[in-house]
């Protein structure tokens, strides 16, 4: 692997937690994702379902977690199974981790291979006392799943095979503890912030009239991947010109003009933790009077809204309050107006104009990550913060984004050291 390896108290931990949260007498059970396929013979690159990660630390295609805490025989309270190795596979696509690996990287003792699973299924649901079993669905709020994922068979499986056993999902659990993160999770995500922090700082060394998005696109996976990242934690978003105002634009094709503002969303990956940073920057190294005043408004307004996380605050709310101080930085810009305040549809407020999108989200294994955008936030949760303006008439887009850990005690930016001031992108363009 490509990253520093992950002590394996953080997964011994987490698992901890999770059999806290499981009813007596149960069994919860983890599928890797799928390698899914391209055309012909070919797959795209596999990446490892979040929650088996998170509690094992397996990085590994067809690997399954079992974890049934009140089994008689301590042995098989926590069991992974295992993809065997053999010559051919050696060969072809290289190592495999052999048991003693798997054990070294999860903390879990007991790892056999995928042909014993099974057999040992069908004893610990017939013999071992199991009434409830925990499977895994996609239950994100924006997922709209279209594949069928190797948890969605094994739930048909299972069913028609044991129908008589009670059914839980464990979707929510996940989200309640991942949302949480722990130091050691906090630290391997402020390394893909740094990370991220190399690459913008390349870029602004870069960019300059004439050059194509996708030649910026280029700088950024240069030093991802150089640094141990595998790559972009998302599609990257290199837009320029009137692009900026197209919230999820990756195509990336188009030459930066001079005196256009370049929105860059992006963010690495590391460790299958990820960053997601947003910079607005001038194409020609310098922001013209306007360009700059948008630039600040949207910074305030970001500044501002970090002032209200803490633990307690409901995202909705704070949201709205954070619609409140834009709603008076465009007003300062006099893209609105207070008259015509007065004349708004309560259902179509004018700022949503200039800013249509949410603050911010969680993040951790998955960029949208899971958990209750209802719950009170806690200390240990990380949160974009996010805020923006665009002026379509103006072609013009400026959206700034952070990644902030919630602590007792304030916040911790992860992305503190990444240039954000308008006159410090000037000079080190300059």
């Amino acid at each position: 692997m490509r990253y520093k390896a992950i002590n394996k108290s953080l997964f011994i931990n987490n698992r901890k937690r999770l059999v806290k949260e499981l009813k007596s007498n149960s069994l919860a059970l983890f599928n890797a994702n799928d390698i899914m396929p391209t055309n012909a013979d070919g797959t795209m690159r596999f990446r490892q379902n979040n929650d088996l990660f998170y509690l094992s630390g397996v990085d590994q295609e067809e690997s399954i977690l079992l974890i049934c805490p009140d089994m008689p025989d301590k042995k098989y309270r926590e069991v992974l199974f295992l993809r065997e190795t053999n010559e051919m596979i050696a060969t072809w696509e290289g190592h495999k981790l052999t048991k003693e690996e798997a054990r070294e990287v999860s903390g879990i003792q007991t790892v056999l291979w995928l042909s014993e699973f099974h057999k040992l299924f069908h004893h610990l649901m017939a013999m071992g006392g199991v009434e409830h079993v925990y499977l895994n669905t996609n239950e994100h709020y924006r997922s709209e799943v279209v594949v069928e994922t190797r948890d969605a068979r094994f739930i048909d499986w299972c069913k028609t095979r044991y129908p008589l056993h009670t059914y839980e999902r464990i979707a929510p659990i996940m989200g309640k503890l991942r949302c949480v993160k722990s130091n050691e999770e906090v630290d391997v995500m402020q390394e893909a912030s740094n990370i991220t922090e190399k690459a913008f700082r390349r870029v602004l060394k870069f960019v300059k009239p004439g050059v194509k998005e996708y030649e910026i696109e280029a700088e950024f996976i240069h030093e991802f991947v150089r640094n141990g990242s595998r790559g972009f934690a998302y599609e990257p978003i290199i837009a320029s010109g009137a692009n900026s105002c197209v919230l999820h634009y990756v195509e990336n094709n188009q030459a930066c003009k001079n005196g256009d503002i370049l929105l860059l969303d992006v963010g690495a990956e590391y460790a299958n933790y990820n960053a997601d940073m947003t910079r607005s920057i001038p194409v020609n190294g310098k922001f013209t009077k306007r360009q700059k005043e948008v630039y600040n408004a949207v910074l305030h307004v970001m500044r501002e809204a970090m002032k209200l996380l803490k633990p307690g605050t409901v995202y909705f709310d704070y949201h709205r309050e954070v619609q409140r101080i834009m709603e008076s930085e465009l007003i300062k810009l006099k893209l609105i107006d207070r008259t015509d305040l007065k004349n708004q549809h309560p259902d179509k407020p004018l700022f949503m104009k200039y800013f249509m999108h949410g603050t911010g989200h969680m993040l951790g294994l998955d960029v949208h990550d899971v958990g209750s955008m209802y719950q009170k936030m806690q200390q240990g949760m990380v949160w974009t913060v996010e805020p923006g303006i665009y002026i379509k008439e103006e072609g013009l887009g400026i959206r700034l984004e952070n990644n902030i850990v919630i602590t007792k005690t304030g916040l911790i930016d992860l992305m503190k050291n990444i240039p954000i001031e308008a006159e410090e992108i000037e000079e080190l363009m300059g």
